[in-house]
């Protein structure tokens, strides 16, 4: 299977509530400001923000959630991933898997009765399987965002990026609420495609018995705009706003967890197959 590398993903560096001064372990290799390096960061969200249309989220969606792509289990879906070149970690240079690990294990020892968190720190990124399948990593990793109404400042890029988006210059979808009514909730909006979607479409597609509130986390949390800037709160009902708390809780893990020392995945391996088997057990449709 091929990879296509389309560039990394940048959002790390250019998110404001990013303190550098609690993060200095982490600039030593995840540095998206300097160098050659920033030319490819823009590069990556402009292809985002140009093809990440409403068309292309109704083509996405009909040709990835309905799981027909293969059969495997969870453990092996996390351990695919080390044959994927992830761009967004251009300096990392441990397996993808390492990282499910670190963010499951933080999540541990932070909430050591809340099992299905645990299991969602493990399995956040495995929707980045696409990329194996030939999805650009534009389609695949980044910041997600709605489309079909308009694009709020808070995203990437979004002052020089959007301008040959088609929907920009489309007056049914360049308004506040676009094709959404008022309050209509997140589970009725659509989001740009990638690895956060399509991996809660898998579970749900599969019966997997994760509770609600890590079904949100996985599904947003690279909804930055929202989560992180409080953007699209009017297209929010009530459910939203309960959940969220719990996606910005999940985010704390997945940012600040990397570190330099390895987890023993061979040791952790048999407690987290136990959790798997508990929520989402045997051979998956993907």
């Amino acid at each position: 299977m091929r990879v296509i590398n389309m560039g990394p993903d940048p959002s790390l560096a250019y998110r404001p509530n990013l303190k550098t001064n609690e993060t200095k372990e982490k600039e030593g290799y995840r540095n998206f400001e300097s160098g050659d390096l920033i030319d490819r960061v823009f590069n990556t969200y402009k292809l985002m923000h140009t093809q990440q249309t409403v068309e292309f989220v109704n083509q996405m969606n009909s040709v990835w959630t309905g799981c027909s792509h293969t059969k495997l289990g969870m453990v092996d879906a996390i351990m695919s991933l080390d044959q994927l070149v992830d761009e967004s970690d251009p300096d990392v240079d441990f397996p993808n898997s390492f990282h499910a690990f670190q963010t499951a294990e933080g999540i541990r020892q932070a909430h050591p009765d809340n099992d299905w968190f645990q299991l969602v720190g493990l399995i956040h990124d495995v929707g980045k399987t696409m990329a194996l399948w030939d999805v650009p990593q534009w389609a695949v990793v980044g910041d997600t965002f709605p489309v079909g109404c308009q694009y709020q400042n808070s995203i990437v890029f979004r002052d020089n990026s959007f301008m040959d988006n088609p929907d920009e210059k489309n007056s049914r979808y360049n308004t506040e609420f676009g094709i959404y009514e008022p309050n209509c909730g997140l589970d009725k909006v659509h989001m740009s495609w990638g690895h956060d979607e399509y991996l809660y479409r898998v579970l749900k597609f599969n019966n997997c018995s994760i509770p609600e509130e890590g079904l949100y986390m996985i599904r947003f949390h690279s909804f930055y705009p929202w989560h992180s800037h409080g953007d699209y709160m009017h297209l929010c009902n009530e459910k939203d706003l309960r959940m969220l708390p719990w996606v910005q809780e999940f985010n704390k893990f997945d940012l600040y967890t990397k570190t330099t020392e390895l987890p023993d995945v061979d040791k952790l391996k048999p407690y987290y197959q136990s959790l798997i088997d508990k929520y989402c057990p045997g051979i998956l449709k993907w």
